[in-house]
C-alpha cells in the first residue's frame, strides 16, 4: 500500500487490516479525512531524475482558494539522502512546471511564463534552483518539449495555423493579429471539429520545431502542412514524441485530420530528420490507433503500441517492437492486458510499462526477446516511474492515499514493497482518518466474476450500520480501483459518515479485453445486472451497509447508469446523483465531438440507425421517474453537453420530482476550478444528507 512513509505505511497496513477484521476503532483521536482537506491537498505529480540517480524534480500544485486556482512549483529531492526533506526550488516562485533534466544532468529545464509577453517559454536553472534563464523566446506558448540526447538541441511544440507553410510561425502570429483586428465575431466552419471536449476549433494544429539550444538559429518545423496535432488534443504531452538516442531522428504520433477527424482513431507513428524534411508513416497499414514510439538504446527497435479495430477507443493496446528493417512483430500477445506508460530497461533487454490489473495499476516488465511478462509493483496505483543506476524511484498512490514519491529497496522483486518514502507533502494526512477498505467479488453477467471495493465510513463502529454511496464509474471503460481521485474520492465520502461500494461492471478496464469489450452496444443491460448482484452482495457479506439509507451517483457514463437506473431500477435507491451524464442517446449522437465513440458503442451512426440508439435511452423511460435526483451540468462540456443535463432536470419536474440543478457555465466534463470543486461537493453532500441523512444507526 502507499502511504508517507515507509515506518507510517508498515503502522497503517497492520492498523487497516486490524480495522477490516475486528472492526475496533483504533483511532478516535484521528479526524475524518473530508473533502475541505482533499481540495486544499498539495498535489504532486512531474517526476524526473536525473541521469545518475542523484536528484529528482517533481511538481506540487497548491490549492489557492482565494484566488480560485492551483499554484504549481517545482521541488527538489536529494535521492541520496532519503531523511533529508525536500525543498523549493526558488526559481518556481514565479510559476514552473514541466521540469526535465539535462542528458549531462547539469541543467534543469522547466516551462513558465514569467517574463515579457507572459507565454510560456523554456526556461533552465541548476540543481541549486537559485536562478533561472530565459532559452526561448517564440512568441507562441510552447507546450510541450525533449531535449536531445546529446544536449545540443531542443524539440517542443506549439500551436500553429498548418495552412502557414514554410514560415509557421511568424504567419500564425500575423493571423492572430487579423482575427484581433476584426470587428466581426462569427466564425465559419468547413468541416468537424467544430468544438473539441471544451474548445471551439480556432484552426490551430500542434506542430513540433527543432532548435539548437547554443545558437540563435529560427526553430525548424518538423511537420510542415500537416493536418493533426503532436501533442494531441486534448490531453497529449511530450509522451506523444520522443528523440532516437543519436539526437538525429524525431518519431511522434498523430492522426492526420482531414474531415474524418471525428470519427477516426487512426494515429499512425511517424518519423522526420530532426533537422527537418521527409515526414515517413512508420505504421500506414494499421489503421487503428498507434502511440507512444519509443527507441530502444542501441538505436535498433522502435516500440510502440498499437490498437487492432479502427473506432474503438477502448480497444486493448498492443506491444509492438519494429526493426531496421521495418518488420513488425508484436511481444507479449497473449497477456491479456493493455499497456498504458512504456519504457525501455536501460540495459534494452526489456520493457517497463505500467497496466490495469483487477482494480490496480501496476508496473510490470516484459522482456523483449521472450515476452514473458513479470510483475514490478503489488497494488494501487504506479503514477510515476524512473529505472536509475541506484534502482526504481516512483510515485504511487493508493484509494486511501495521494501519490507520493518513494525508492525501491536494492534488488527488490516488487518495487513498492518495503519501499522508502521520500517525500512530506500531506504530511498532515498522518493525523487523519480513512475509511478501512477491501476488495470483493462475486458472479455478475454471463455468471462471470465482477470485482469491487467497499469502503468503511470513518469512525466506524461494529455493529452499527452507515448510509451508502453507492459510486458508478464514467468511461464507460474505466474502473473505480485501488488510486487515489480528486474529483470522485470514495474517501470524501466516508469521511463524511458514509459507507462506499463501487462496483467495476463489465465494460471496465484492467481485467481484459473481452470483459471491457462486453458493455458495447449493451450500455443498459450486461453492466445494470453487474451493478444490481454487486449491490445484492455487498448487502449480503456486509451488515454495516444500510440499504435503506442508499443513494447512487455517477458522472459521464456514470451519470447516464444513475438517468437509466431512475427508470429501470426505482425501488434501490432513496436519491440519485446525476452529474454530466447522457439522458437522450439520439441527442448525444448527433450533438457529441468524437463521433467514433457513439457509433461504436451503439453499432451504427444516428443518422443511418437510431432504433440503435434507443435500445438504452433513458428519455424514452424519463415518464417511470420518481427518485429525488440532482442533476449537475456544465456549459463547456462538448463531450456530453448542457441540453443533457437540462433534459435530465425538465423531465424531474415535469414529473413533480423532489430535483435540483446545478449548472457550472465555467466548467467542462469536470469541475476543476477550487472554488467550483468546493460548492460541487457542498452540493452533493448536502442533498445526500437530506434524503438518507449521515452517520450511524
Amino acid at each position: 500500500m502507499n502511504y508517507y512513509s515507509f515506518s507510517r505505511g508498515l503502522y497503517c497496513l497492520k492498523l487497516g487490516a486490524l480495522v477490516l477484521l475486528s472492526g475496533t476503532t483504533f483511532a478516535q483521536s484521528k479526524k475524518p479525512f473530508t473533502y475541505q482537506d482533499m481540495l486544499m491537498m498539495d498535489r504532486i505529480g512531474g517526476l524526473s531524475v536525473d541521469p545518475s540517480g542523484h536528484y529528482a524534480v517533481f511538481n506540487v500544485r497548491a490549492t489557492d482558494m482565494e484566488a480560485n486556482k492551483g499554484v504549481t512549483t517545482l521541488w527538489l529531492k536529494d535521492l541520496t539522502k532519503p531523511a533529508v526533506q525536500e525543498v523549493k526550488l526558488a526559481v518556481s516562485d514565479g510559476g514552473a512546471n514541466s521540469a526535465q533534466w539535462s542528458p549531462d544532468g547539469k541543467t534543469l529545464f522547466f516551462l513558465s511564463s514569467r517574463g515579457a509577453g507572459e507565454t510560456t517559454q523554456l526556461w533552465r536553472t541548476d540543481a541549486t534552483g537559485a536562478a533561472a534563464t530565459q532559452v526561448t523566446r517564440q512568441p507562441l506558448d510552447i507546450q510541450a518539449y525533449r531535449i536531445t540526447p546529446d544536449g545540443k538541441g531542443l524539440v517542443f511544440a506549439m500551436a500553429v495555423f498548418p495552412e502557414c507553410k514554410g514560415n509557421e510561425i511568424a504567419c500564425t502570429v500575423r493571423k492572430m493579429d487579423a482575427r484581433k483586428a476584426e470587428k466581426s465575431t462569427g466564425e465559419l466552419y468547413t468541416k468537424l471539429f467544430i468544438r473539441h471536449w471544451d474548445t471551439w476549433n480556432d484552426g490551430m494544429r500542434n506542430h513540433l520545431f527543432f532548435m539548437p539550444l547554443d545558437g540563435n538559429e529560427a526553430p525548424i518545423p518538423l511537420m510542415n502542412g500537416f493536418d493533426g496535432d503532436v501533442p494531441s488534443k486534448p490531453w497529449g504531452d511530450e509522451g506523444d514524441f520522443s528523440i532516437s538516442p543519436d539526437s538525429k531522428t524525431v518519431y511522434f504520433s498523430a492522426r492526420e485530420a482531414g474531415k474524418t477527424e471525428p470519427w477516426s482513431t487512426n494515429f499512425d507513428v511517424y518519423s522526420v530528420p530532426v533537422t527537418g524534411g521527409a515526414i515517413t508513416n512508420l505504421t500506414e497499414s494499421n489503421k487503428a490507433w498507434d502511440a507512444a514510439p519509443r527507441m530502444s538504446p542501441d538505436g535498433k527497435t522502435l516500440a510502440y503500441k498499437a490498437m487492432k479495430r479502427p473506432g474503438f477507443e477502448a480497444d486493448r493496446f498492443w506491444i509492438q517492437l519494429r526493426d531496421a528493417s521495418g518488420k513488425v512483430t508484436t511481444v507479449a500477445g497473449d497477456w491479456d492486458r493493455s499497456v498504458d506508460e512504456m519504457k525501455w530497461s536501460a540495459d534494452g533487454k526489456s520493457l517497463y510499462v505500467v497496466a490495469g490489473d483487477v482494480g490496480r495499476t501496476r508496473l510490470f516488465k516484459v522482456d523483449v526477446r521472450t515476452g514473458a511478462v513479470t510483475p514490478m509493483s503489488k497494488d494501487g496505483r504506479i503514477d510515476a516511474f524512473v529505472e536509475t543506476p541506484k534502482g526504481f524511484v516512483f510515485m504511487k498512490s493508493a484509494l486511501n492515499s495521494p501519490s507520493q514519491l518513494y525508492a525501491a529497496r536494492p534488488k527488490a522483486k516488487l518495487i513498492d514493497v518495503d519501499a522508502t518514502n521520500l517525500t512530506s507533502v500531506n504530511a498532515n494526512l498522518k493525523d487523519m482518518e480513512f475509511g478501512a477498505f477491501e476488495q470483493f467479488n462475486f458472479k455478475g453477467w454471463n455468471d462471470e466474476a465482477v470485482y469491487g471495493y467497499v469502503i468503511k465510513p470513518a469512525g466506524y463502529v461494529e455493529g452499527k450500520k452507515y448510509p451508502v454511496a453507492f459510486l458508478i464509474h464514467g468511461g464507460p471503460q474505466g474502473s473505480f480501483g485501488d488510486s487515489w481521485s480528486y474529483r470522485w474520492n470514495p474517501e470524501s465520502y466516508a469521511g463524511q459518515g458514509y459507507a462506499v461500494v463501487m462496483i467495476d461492471f463489465h465494460g471496465s478496464t484492467g481485467y481484459g479485453q473481452e470483459f471491457t469489450d462486453a458493455i458495447s452496444t449493451h450500455w443498459g443491460d450486461r453492466p445494470l445486472e453487474d451493478l444490481q448482484k454487486g449491490w445484492a452482495y455487498a448487502l449480503k457479506t456486509y451488515p454495516f451497509l444500510d440499504g435503506d439509507r442508499a443513494a447512487a451517483l455517477g458522472a459521464s457514463y456514470g451519470g447516464f447508469m444513475v438517468n437509466w437506473i431512475a427508470g429501470v431500477w426505482r425501488d434501490a435507491f432513496k436519491c440519485l446523483v446525476s452529474h454530466n451524464g447522457v439522458f437522450d442517446t439520439r441527442a448525444m449522437g448527433y450533438s457529441t465531438e468524437e463521433l467514433w465513440f457513439t457509433d461504436w458503442e451503439n453499432d451504427g451512426d444516428v443518422f443511418h440507425h437510431p432504433e440503435k440508439y434507443d435500445e438504452f435511452n433513458p428519455l424514452l423511460h424519463a415518464k417511470d421517474w420518481s427518485v429525488p435526483m440532482l442533476v449537475i451540468h456544465s456549459d463547456r462540456d462538448y463531450r456530453i453537453p448542457l441540453s443533457q443535463g437540462i433534459g435530465v432536470f425538465t423531465a424531474c419536474q415535469a414529473n413533480n420530482i423532489d430535483s435540483e440543478f446545478l449548472r457550472f457555465p465555467d466548467e467542462n466534463h469536470w469541475v476543476l476550478k477550487p472554488q467550483n470543486s468546493m460548492q460541487w461537493h457542498r452540493t452533493v453532500f448536502g442533498w445526500l444528507e437530506k434524503h438518507i441523512g449521515g452517520g450511524a444507526k
